[in-house]
């Protein structure tokens, strides 16, 4: 999955698939003497964008809400067009042509947020589900690797909430998890076919300055 796309949200989805992960990862360390007590780093948001699964998941996204994309787009086009018509003509248009410009922009505007707002509502539930769906079934594989490989606990380097400073490279398991996530989850065939071009837009429109024409 597309990281930008899904930034968003995946941050606070893996802080709590990682409690999880964490708390289960701990509890043969406890009880078994012969667990070795190792402590392993992931990053979860890594991991989910980087599987099988997760980049078909952004493909699909991407190609659902393209022409929402391009809806916002356009309309803030149309009002950066009608900026230019105000500015270009400052003085030369009549009171009554300015006036009609700037409301006819104010209404734009005011469509132009909602839409926005709506739009990313609907990208961040659609991401939250993806991210929910994959973090669930990657908890599972996570728990398996630490027990069968001694880990006491794994932390994830990309949660705001594990401040890590310094993690070596020889401790952090994410390429591990991916590998055997997608052995256990493998995609259908076709299925990673790539979004078409005109379906792969970059993360959700940032909208456009609230100053109005």
């Amino acid at each position: 999955m597309n990281s930008r796309f899904v930034v968003r949200t995946v941050a606070l989805a893996a802080a709590s698939i990682l409690s999880v992960a964490s708390a289960r990862a701990q509890a043969p360390a406890a009880a078994g003497s012969s667990t070795s007590g190792k402590v392993g780093v992931i990053s979860i948001r890594q991991a989910i964008v980087t599987t099988a699964e997760g980049k078909v998941a952004s493909a699909e996204l991407q190609s659902q809400f393209a022409s929402r994309q391009n809806e916002i787009e356009n309309l803030n086009k149309q009002i950066n067009d009608l900026q230019q018509r105000l500015s270009s003509g400052a003085g030369k248009l009549s009171p009554e042509e300015e006036s009609r410009l700037r409301q006819q922009g104010q209404r734009l505007a005011q469509r132009l947020e909602r839409m926005n707002t709506e739009y990313q509502e609907d990208v961040n539930a659609a991401q939250a589900d993806v991210i929910d769906r994959i973090g669930r079934k990657m908890v599972d594989v996570l728990d398996r690797y630490a027990r069968e490989n001694g880990y006491a606990v794994v932390l994830d380097s990309s949660a705001q909430s594990t401040p890590i400073l310094y993690a070596s490279t020889q401790i952090d398991v994410t390429q591990d998890i991916v590998r055997l996530y997608d052995q256990a989850y493998p995609v259908k065939a076709g299925a990673a076919t790539p979004a078409k071009p005109a379906a792969a837009k970059p993360a959700p429109a940032t909208p456009p300055p609230t100053s109005k024409p």
